[in-house]
């Protein structure tokens, strides 16, 4: 008899091109090689670390045991199956993949009553800049998935992330409640890294960024869809940089927004930027992009849609090389 197999993902074209290459169940006793052009490394399944994927069990200790392994092991890929994965803040790790698979959710958890333990990442301490620009662009760890000087990493689809647990702040939750410990206001937050991919998955509700990265060269953002509560993504003093084929509905703030913030503490212009057959709107209310139904505000005033695609606000090293197309 055959032994089961499967090859969850062919990564092509600088690690960013996924596809499903079976139809063959993931067994806890696999232990194939995921084979590519640029990475080649373990499938780290989370439910094999201790992953439930109920939607209601805290899966953050077994998701960042299982990104753990795959950095000592050189690199690999954490495989998502389906299932709804409620977590805290998960610590990307250079050489490594996240893989969203079809019906999987990473789910951000609601913040602990106030007093208890537990919760997302502390934010980083207030620093001399601070208010050179919002309290969420001064901080990353207080995120549902953050990474810190990190190289050749990602995060692919075609799964979901979920920020129903993250604070929006902008009057709806204030700076003070932002900073309490345990909450969280980012979906995916990273900082100083270089060659990144985030491709093919999908945002519901990011809460103050659903994207933010700060400092970080050489990225790649495709197909991804964003239905969100604030922006969708800001690309802070970053450099090489290809946005494509996404589309953004954020009826409370900006879409796509290239900036050139102080939050490194110094000022960093951004620059070879593309972006390019994006679809960016703010008509429609939150989830109805995502579920096909694409209803649609009853009045003028129910969403101020800041900005579809802006540079300039926050903005202190300038702007370099940009190209918007399509």
């Amino acid at each position: 008899m055959q032994t089961p197999r499967r090859d969850l993902l062919k990564l092509a074209g600088g690690g960013m091109a996924a596809s499903l290459m079976s139809a063959n169940p993931l067994r806890a006793a696999d232990s194939d090689r995921v084979v590519g052009a640029h990475i080649a490394g373990s499938l780290f399944p989370v439910r094999r670390f201790g992953a439930v994927g109920d939607g209601t069990t805290i899966d953050t200790p077994a998701v960042n045991k299982a990104i753990d392994a795959a950095a000592a092991a050189g690199g690999g890929v954490v495989h998502f199956s389906a299932g709804t994965y409620a977590c805290y803040s998960i610590h990307l790790k250079s050489n490594v993949t996240l893989f969203l698979d079809q019906g999987a959710t990473i789910l951000a958890a609601p913040k602990p009553a106030d007093g208890a333990a537990g919760g997302y990442d502390a934010a980083e301490p207030d620093v001399p800049w601070h208010a050179y620009q919002d309290y969420g662009h001064s901080h990353w760890h207080n995120s549902l998935i953050w990474g810190e000087d990190l190289h050749d990493c990602g995060i692919a689809g075609p799964g979901r992330i979920w920020g129903k647990g993250l604070d929006r702040g902008w009057g709806r939750n204030t700076f003070d409640e932002e900073d309490k410990a345990g909450a969280g206001n980012k979906s995916i937050s990273l900082k100083n890294c270089h060659n990144v991919f985030l491709q093919d998955f999908s945002i519901l509700q990011g809460g103050w960024f659903a994207i933010l990265v700060t400092g970080v060269d050489n990225l790649t953002i495709d197909n991804l869809t964003i239905d969100t509560n604030r922006d969708g993504m800001d690309i802070d003093c970053c450099r090489n940089v290809r946005v494509s084929n996404c589309t953004v509905n954020s009826p409370w703030d900006d879409a796509i927004v290239p900036k050139s913030s102080f939050a490194l503490g110094y000022a960093r212009s951004t620059e070879n930027v593309t972006i390019s057959n994006c679809y960016v709107t703010g008509t429609y209310q939150m989830g109805s992009l995502l579920d096909g139904t694409l209803k649609k505000f009853t009045g003028a005033k129910d969403a101020p849609r800041i900005g579809r695609i802006k540079l300039g606000t926050e903005s202190n090293g300038g702007f370099k090389n940009i190209s918007v197309s399509n």
